[in-house]
């Protein structure tokens, strides 16, 4: 059964966590103002609808891997010896993931956007 107050924790809990990544991640908070302005060029450009969930969904993604990639480095962070090989090696897959993502939303966005800048 559906529990509305079970629900409103929940998106509660969700912005909670949010939220840290905005106060702690410096990453996190260059990603949002560069969706932000990639938003303002969608609304700016009138960029076609599939371009645009194509874009958005990009947004999504690298987004969500730099708060997977916090996650991560906190729990690593928790449960490593002191000074372990292993566990700069995982940070930097983790940072590898975010960078790739974050390259290839760059790729899409300049194939969509470089047109409408050159017309």
């Amino acid at each position: 059964m559906l529990s509305i107050r079970r629900l409103i924790k929940s998106f509660h809990y969700a912005s909670r966590g949010i939220a840290v990544a905005w106060q702690r991640e410096q990453s996190f908070r260059v990603q949002i103002f560069s969706a932000l302005v990639v938003i303002a060029l969608i609304i700016w450009f009138r960029v076609p609808p599939w371009q645009t969930v194509a874009l958005v969904m990009l947004i999504i993604l690298v987004l969500t891997l730099e708060i997977i990639n916090s996650i991560l480095e906190r729990f690593v962070d928790v449960f490593k010896p002191r000074i372990h090989p292993m566990v700069e090696e995982i940070k930097d897959l983790m940072a590898g993931a975010v960078l790739i993502a974050s390259l290839g939303a760059l790729i899409v966005g300049l194939l969509i956007f470089v047109p409408y800048f050159i017309e």
